[in-house]
């Protein structure tokens, strides 16, 4: 039996009613209907629940999604999606702009440190944190500071925290080959993509048409694979990410968000605006926040005369102020400045966060992301190991903190060897025709479009 991810409406209910406790809305009696029908929860981990449900559960479970929806949020003014309101909320909204030419190799870093990033986190990724605790220290790698590996880890141990299923083939040391495919690449590639046909004014119609034309939805996952979905079914956006979407403040715009700042060194400003036109296809509000954040601080990074922290506070100042990004993002500096061991960082942000959100939720996976880069002062190896060693979405999380700190280390030769050799400067993909095609040729395509009038 086929069991689709992500789009069983049954399962879609359980994600919706958490989101609408986060997001100020009061859920009570919609899931007060849900139990008494016999409604199953939201799968924690898994994209599907297990078994098919019954007619009535499944058409009940689309109604009340619909009920949800209407339902007023106490947070509506403070965490808006339109981009005048968003601007209205930030009183430190970026107003200069010191354009400057990317460097080709600190862009290269970047790609390089996006793919590393990644890869170190694909195999734990879904993983519970004592899991990839002990799985690292089993084989004397904690602190996290190279590739996980299986050889002398105990049966009992990889009984109990297997490794992620798609990925332990192609990313543990032992059998790294190049870049193996992921989502945390397609999705820059993708942008590239955009901006090259499309440059730097493209529209969110212009994103969706990408999408339907270049990446299949088999390829996609949770906020991406819904708002594939209704663009099938004939819903335009910006509708597209709110229409029975629970995964709308989720990570997935936010891993998009790197070739919007690649493509505005020194205008953060700009290249949230950009982030902005292409999160709203499939996220609201603080999943928005999530990308345009990211893409400010790595716009402000790609100049090359900033450190992280600065970096960081430009990436805040398009945030909106009151909304529950901004906390969490300041929270995760104070913690990380003011805090010796990273792992006492990471169970503060498990303990405040862990309860409430699901593993791919933004505000949690931004919080773990800038408190790594933040202890770790942008250093490269330090970053990205924090971030992929607090859980979460780890993959996600090292490719952002990756991408970030490599930009801040300025050339591939400034990445350790350990890191860069065994991605053989080779990417696997399915989009366009990128498979194949080497960190170097990809940072010179993108700063033809950082460089483009």
């Amino acid at each position: 039996m086929l069991r689709l991810t992500w789009v069983q409406p049954e399962d879609l209910l359980g994600h919706e009613l958490r989101q609408a406790r986060l997001d100020g809305r009061e859920p009570k009696a919609i899931e007060a209907r849900w139990r008494a029908a016999g409604g199953p929860d939201a799968p924690e981990r898994a994209g599907a629940s297990p078994h098919r449900v019954s007619r009535y559960l499944r058409l009940l479970a689309e109604d009340l999604l619909d009920e949800l929806a209407d339902l007023p949020s106490r947070l509506a003014d403070d965490e808006p999606t339109d981009l005048a309101r968003i601007r209205a909320r930030c009183p430190d909204w970026p107003t200069g702009r010191s354009v400057t030419a990317p460097d080709p190799l600190a862009l290269e870093a970047a790609w390089l440190g996006r793919a590393i990033g990644c890869l170190l986190g694909k195999p734990v990724e879904k993983l519970p944190l004592d899991g990839i605790r002990a799985l690292a220290r089993a084989t004397g790698n904690w602190p996290l500071s190279t590739w996980f590996t299986a050889r002398g880890v105990p049966g009992d141990l990889l009984a109990a925290h297997p490794w992620n299923r798609r990925s332990a083939a192609t990313s543990l040391a032992e059998n790294i080959d190049g870049m193996p495919e992921d989502d945390d690449l397609n999705y820059p590639l993708l942008n590239l993509l955009l901006l090259q046909r499309h440059g730097r004014a493209f529209t969110t119609d212009d994103v969706a048409r990408l999408w339907l034309g270049e990446l299949p939805p088999g390829r996609t996952f949770t906020a991406e694979r819904v708002a594939h979905r209704n663009l099938l079914a004939g819903i335009e956006p910006p509708h597209t990410a709110r229409h029975r979407n629970p995964f709308r403040e989720w990570i997935g715009a936010l891993i998009r968000a790197d070739m919007h700042g690649w493509s505005n060194p020194g205008d953060p400003a700009a290249a949230a605006e950009q982030a902005h036109r292409d999160a709203v296809l499939t996220h609201t509000a603080n999943g928005v926040y999530a990308a345009m954040f990211t893409a400010a601080v790595i716009a402000t990074a790609a100049t090359g005369t900033h450190d992280v922290h600065a970096c960081l506070r430009a990436g805040r100042a398009v945030v909106p102020a009151r909304s529950r990004l901004a906390e969490a993002i300041d929270h995760a500096v104070r913690l990380a400045t003011v805090t010796d061991d990273f792992d006492d960082v990471v169970d503060e942000l498990h303990a405040v966060y862990g309860p409430t959100h699901h593993w791919v939720h933004a505000l949690p996976n931004t919080a773990l992301t800038v408190a790594a880069l933040t202890h770790a002062s942008g250093d490269f190896t330090g970053s990205v190991c924090r971030a992929v060693s607090g859980g979460w979405d780890t993959d996600s999380n090292g490719a952002t903190a990756g991408s970030i700190a490599g930009l801040l280390a300025g050339s591939p030769g400034a990445l350790p060897d350990r890191w860069r050799a065994p991605l053989k400067n080779r990417l696997a993909t399915t989009v366009a025709d990128f498979d194949g095609t080497g960190f170097d040729a990809l940072a010179h395509l993108t700063h033809l479009e950082a460089t483009r009038p």
